[in-house]
């Protein structure tokens, strides 16, 4: 892989960039305080806005590092974060990647995180140069799946009992693209 940290993106409707202090009453307001969104995620709602400042220096100083990808998902007429998209577990043997993400409800359903998902995994197969993406979520989480398979990830099955969420020890789904079958036009 050749690692290149979280550099800006951009797609038709969307900046992709990294977080910025700055962005924390924005982060707090427009998803990581809703548990509504992070009903199927490790972590949960922030209850306090200095819980999303205390994030967000803390990605500060990542950022300094090339192994690191954290992006906010900004659409380019809101011009604020609606949700984020990251590289949650890298694998140098297999050159793997495993994706995550997550944006506000009222951002649901309108192709958002298709988008940014779509334009991370085009950097990522072009420009890191892995060889594997991959992607899970929680069974009873279809919507997460369909933005996969969306993005021309395959299904590759269930794991039983084998993550720990909000919602306590549940099955998860688990995606793939691989840099053989990957091009440009694979997204449906």
């Amino acid at each position: 892989m050749e690692h290149k940290g979280t550099i800006e993106l951009h797609s038709e409707r969307l900046i992709l960039r990294r977080l910025a202090i700055q962005d924390a009453k924005a982060m707090y307001n427009n998803w990581a305080s809703d548990s509504e969104v992070t009903k199927f995620l490790t972590w949960s709602a922030h209850t306090d806005a200095s819980e999303t400042d205390c994030i967000l220096h803390n990605w500060d100083e990542q950022y300094g590092e090339d192994t690191f990808y954290q992006w906010a998902i900004v659409p380019k007429a809101f011009g604020e974060p609606i949700g984020t998209i990251s590289v949650v577990k890298c694998d140098e043997n297999t050159d793997t990647m495993e994706i995550g993400y997550c944006i506000g409800k009222k951002w649901w359903h309108k192709g958002y995180t298709s988008e940014a998902l779509q334009t991370v995994i085009s950097f990522l197969f072009h420009d890191v140069k892995i060889n594997r993406l991959e992607a899970r979520h929680d069974t009873h989480n279809p919507h997460s799946g369909a933005v996969m398979k969306k993005c021309g990830m395959c299904f590759e099955g269930i794991l039983r009992s084998a993550a720990r969420n909000n919602c306590g020890i549940v099955d998860v789904a688990v995606y793939s693209i691989i840099a053989e079958e990957y091009s440009d036009d694979t997204a449906h």
